[in-house]
């Protein structure tokens, strides 16, 4: 059984200060892998709780990134919200965190302040433009950073169009991938030296460093579209992923498509000719499975084009297990991403329900410092723990 497999990162504390997509999608990773990961909110809450459809007080988008975590509210805008939190991160392995650059240093948890407390502990800072230089004050979201790293002129440019933003948090995703990677590399080598550290991690740089069109403006070249064309096909259109070129040299050479063609003419002429002769030939076919198969025939690569819901709920989605129930705190379950990995001898994937805002204060307290449930009373009683009304929580439902 899965269930019964073991966590590759059981064992592994974390403290996720972090909030909305890019920090708590390291953390949602990390818990997935086994991870015992701690997300610290503050009494106004991670803005995300309010992104999505909300059932039972828990929005879409905040489940999503925080299933499998617990939760401890904690005011560090007091002295002894600090103290509790610094107590926690000396017991912790990891830190993750997003806010601007110089915030952590006025709440007194600067990187270097928690490495002089305890010598082997991770920290990731995920920031738009990294901890040091000019740019480094900015706020930056997904978009931000989409614009200065070049994506959207180049859209525009390969599109021919102005300039828009991405359907997807590029962005923040691949900051959150290159993130955990780092994480990783640095608990490894905390374990072999005891040696830990401090992890800057720009959006930008993450971005620039998966542009696989970079070697083109590196090189001094401009960048020509490759990739897939879109086709009109019988039940919708479909997209082969082929450059015409290629495509219309496999379908003549398995097919005998010709275009008639003298070898002279010009070449404006024979893209139009054979993107007709394409288009004809794939519409051609009464039934798309058989479009499909002499596709396959011809060896070129082709795909559906689904709706975000269809892809979701398609009999490949389901086969991959991509998405998954879990608990939706209303006694009914609710699904969400799952992770990626598929290990063959660990288990991987949402460890339970998305948290509330300090459902497990006394419960962490009590289990990383050792505090008696009446200490963390007293803590509560001033307000520096604080606890959202669950019962008022779960009454809340809207969209967004």
């Amino acid at each position: 059984m899965t269930s019964d497999l073991p966590s590759p990162l059981a064992g592994l504390r974390v403290v996720d200060l972090s909030r909305v997509l890019a920090g708590p999608y390291v953390g949602r990773i990390m818990a997935d892998l086994g991870a015992d990961v701690v997300k610290v909110e503050a009494p106004d809450g991670d803005q995300s709780r309010h992104f999505g459809a909300t059932r039972a007080g828990l929005s879409g988008f905040y489940t999503q990134f925080n299933v499998g975590k617990r939760n401890v509210c904690i005011d560090l805008r007091t002295a002894q919200g600090v103290e509790v939190l610094l107590d926690l991160i000396d017991r912790a392995d990891v830190v993750i965190e997003n806010f601007r650059p110089g915030v952590m240093a006025r709440l007194g948890l600067a990187p270097d302040t928690l490495l002089a407390r305890r010598p082997s502990l991770v920290v990731l800072s995920i920031s738009g433009f990294g901890q040091t230089g000019a740019d480094s004050p900015r706020p930056a979201y997904a978009s931000v950073v989409h614009a200065e790293a070049g994506l959207m002129a180049r859209q525009a440019t390969l599109d021919d169009s102005d300039p828009t933003d991405l359907a997807l948090a590029v962005g923040d995703y691949n900051a959150a991938l290159h993130g955990a990677i780092a994480v990783l590399a640095a608990v490894r080598l905390a374990e072999a030296t005891g040696t830990g550290q401090h992890i800057d991690m720009s959006m930008f740089d993450a971005m620039v460093a998966t542009d696989d069109y970079a070697h083109n403006y590196l090189d001094g070249y401009s960048a020509a579209r490759v990739g897939g064309e879109i086709w009109s096909a019988p039940g919708g259109p479909i997209i082969i992923a082929s450059v015409l070129y290629n495509t219309w040299g496999r379908l003549r050479r398995t097919f005998d498509l010709a275009d008639g063609l003298a070898p002279d003419t010009p070449v404006a002429e024979k893209i139009a000719t054979r993107r007709r002769l394409v288009q004809e030939w794939l519409l051609a076919f009464d039934d798309r499975a058989d479009a499909c198969a002499a596709l396959d025939a011809a060896n070129l690569v082709w795909a559906d084009i689904r709706s975000p819901g269809d892809a979701l709920t398609s009999p490949l989605a389901y086969s991959r297990a991509v998405a998954v129930d879990v608990d939706g705190r209303d006694g009914a379950t609710r699904r969400v991403t799952n992770t990626p990995y598929k290990f063959s001898a660990a288990r991987s994937g949402p460890r339970g329900p998305a948290p509330y805002r300090g459902e497990h204060n006394q419960q962490v307290l009590a289990e990383w410092l050792g505090l008696p449930g009446a200490r963390a009373g007293e803590l509560s009683d001033r307000m520096v723990l604080q606890e959202e009304d669950h019962a008022a929580a779960q009454r809340r439902e809207y969209a967004r």
